[in-house]
């Protein structure tokens, strides 16, 4: 097929009215462009995460199963991070971008009519691979293709893309599965994908393809591949074997630490590294990468507990958990409108940055103390405080970790920072899920113990409930088999709450150990 013939390229030709716009309305869309970009990403995955009980339901995939889902995208995604530099710069951002969005929709629409886990790993594996490219390379690219001047407006543009897809996600993935099927969740993402491929095409700046552009070289790439997998392996694995084969664990995550280690030395001693290790070895990254990780794992606990202590616990309908999510990210983007406003006069960060862990450990310990029977308003204070936490922590933190940072040194360190979110994140699932299904067992074993000590009244609850039942109709061994149906399901709801209660007790902990650190450290202020 010839230029001429490529549809791609008659779209661009049509296109000749963007030649009329000025100089800043171009820019202004570009800005736009690499917001929705990034947004896509992050809408895909909030849907995608806050669905999946939803997503295993309809695969037919057990909850073992189905953590190899998720791994099958971290994997895809960090592999795709680590070539990102050598493939833009072989093939230009234009291609990259677009033919990523074309490899992220794919992935996505294989998703959609994925049938069984198979199928869906791989399909979340090609959408890894597509949308690992997009929030590093448009992070960079507002570095490289605005001015000092335009810097600043772009980076605004870009956050207020992330944050409105935060934003946006829980509620537009619960509606879509409320009022249609789970594979609208995957379908429900297309439409922004496709404008944002065809804003790549038509927006990014031409580049010559680069013969001269030396790879990274296979054996890194293996060594490294093979480590995250045995990285993934040990996080999936943990979630369901941590008590019952804790030695085949830990030989795995042996074997991961050493191949990332032996991965690490190589790259610190290689003439062309695929990280460039040493141009980061400074305190303030270093310190920064650190409450990277305590600020990813922190949120990502947050979120995985979220959906089952409303759905699960509280017994929320699925719409109302979806917008109480989007109300906490909607804090967020109100927040980071005020931010915005008000960052250049705040000349250190640290009290900042302290205040939002506390209030993140204040918002953790109010949902901690929730009754079962509470309605959806008693918990909008521990939301607004989940809302504050992101801005108040992770956008100084940005500022502050990479302000020292320009050029390639900006490019190496912000791939570094991708990777470090995507282990955080599955460590976070891991934990969440290991914690949160050891604790459960535990409270339900007490709870059964618990009503086995006071028979009287556990006679008494049951008589009352058969008599109800047969007053509706039932017949008497119905009628008991009803009563006992609704006493599991109250104990298991009772033990769901407090396990989940019990975990976001040590959400907290965690936030005020990191507030503790943040107050100390003396690298960022």
């Amino acid at each position: 097929m010839t230029a001429q013939a490529d549809p791609w390229h008659r779209l661009r030709a049509r296109m000749r009215w963007l030649r009329l716009l000025s100089h800043q309305q171009r820019q202004t869309l570009l800005m736009i462009l690499l917001g929705l970009a990034t947004g896509v990403e992050f809408l895909e995955n909030i849907m995608f995460v806050f669905a999946s009980s939803h997503i295993i339901g309809g695969i037919d995939a057990d909850p073992r199963s189905f953590a190899l889902v998720q791994a099958a995208y971290a994997v895809g995604s960090m592999l795709m991070i680590l070539t990102q530099h050598w493939l833009a710069r072989r093939f230009g951002y234009r291609y990259y971008l677009t033919g990523s969005l074309l490899l992220f929709m794919a992935g996505t629409l294989a998703a959609a009519t994925s049938t069984g886990l198979t199928q869906m790993v791989g399909a979340r594996f090609v959408q890894g691979v597509g949308g690992g490219a997009l929030f590093t390379s448009c992070r960079i690219l507002v570095n490289m293709m605005f001015s000092q001047t335009d810097r600043v407006r772009a980076s605004r543009i870009f956050m207020l893309g992330i944050f409105s897809a935060s934003a946006l996600g829980p509620a537009f993935a619960a509606e879509l599965v409320d009022r249609g099927v789970w594979q609208d969740v995957f379908y429900g993402v297309l439409p922004f994908a496709a404008l944002a491929t065809i804003g790549a095409w038509l927006l990014l700046p031409d580049a010559e393809a680069r013969d001269d552009v030396e790879g990274p070289g296979l054996g890194p790439l293996l060594l490294f591949g093979v480590a995250i997998v045995a990285l993934q392996a040990t996080l999936t694995e943990a979630r369901f074997d941590v008590f019952s084969h804790p030695i085949r664990i830990a030989l795995i995550a042996a074997l991961a630490l050493a191949l990332l280690t032996v991965f690490l030395w190589q790259q610190w001693h290689h003439e062309k590294p695929v990280l460039h290790l040493r141009a980061l070895y400074q305190p303030v990254f270093l310190t920064g990468l650190a409450m990277y990780f305590v600020y990813y794992m922190i949120s990502n606990l947050a979120a995985y507990v979220f959906p089952i202590y409303a759905e699960q616990a509280l017994r929320f309908p699925l719409a109302t958990t979806g917008w109480l999510n989007t109300f906490a990210a909607t804090i967020s983007l109100v927040g980071i409108w005020v931010y915005q406003r008000v960052a250049r006069k705040l000349k250190h960060k640290k009290p900042l940055m302290t205040t939002g862990l506390l209030l993140m450990a204040g918002a953790m310990t109010w949902f901690s103390f929730m009754p079962p029977d509470v309605g959806p308003p008693a918990l909008i204070v521990g939301l607004i405080g989940k809302g504050l936490f992101g801005v108040m922590v992770i956008i100084p933190i940005a500022g502050l970790t990479f302000g020292s940072l320009a050029g390639d040194d900006f490019a190496h360190g912000y791939r570094s920072k991708n990777l470090i979110r995507q282990i955080a994140s599955s460590f976070a699932s891991a934990l969440g899920a290991v914690l949160l299904q050891n604790r459960q067992f535990a409270v339900h074993t007490s709870l059964v113990h618990a009503l086995g000590q006071r028979p009287a009244e556990t006679e008494q609850w049951m008589h009352t409930v058969q008599a109800a039942l047969v007053a509706r109709g039932f017949e008497a061994g119905q009628a008991h088999a009803g009563a006992l149906a609704q006493l599991a399901a109250l104990v298991d709801q009772q033990a769901r709450l407090i396990a989940c209660e019990d975990l976001y007790r040590l959400i907290a902990v965690l936030a005020m150990a990191a507030a503790v650190f943040m107050l100390v450290q003396r690298r960022l202020d």
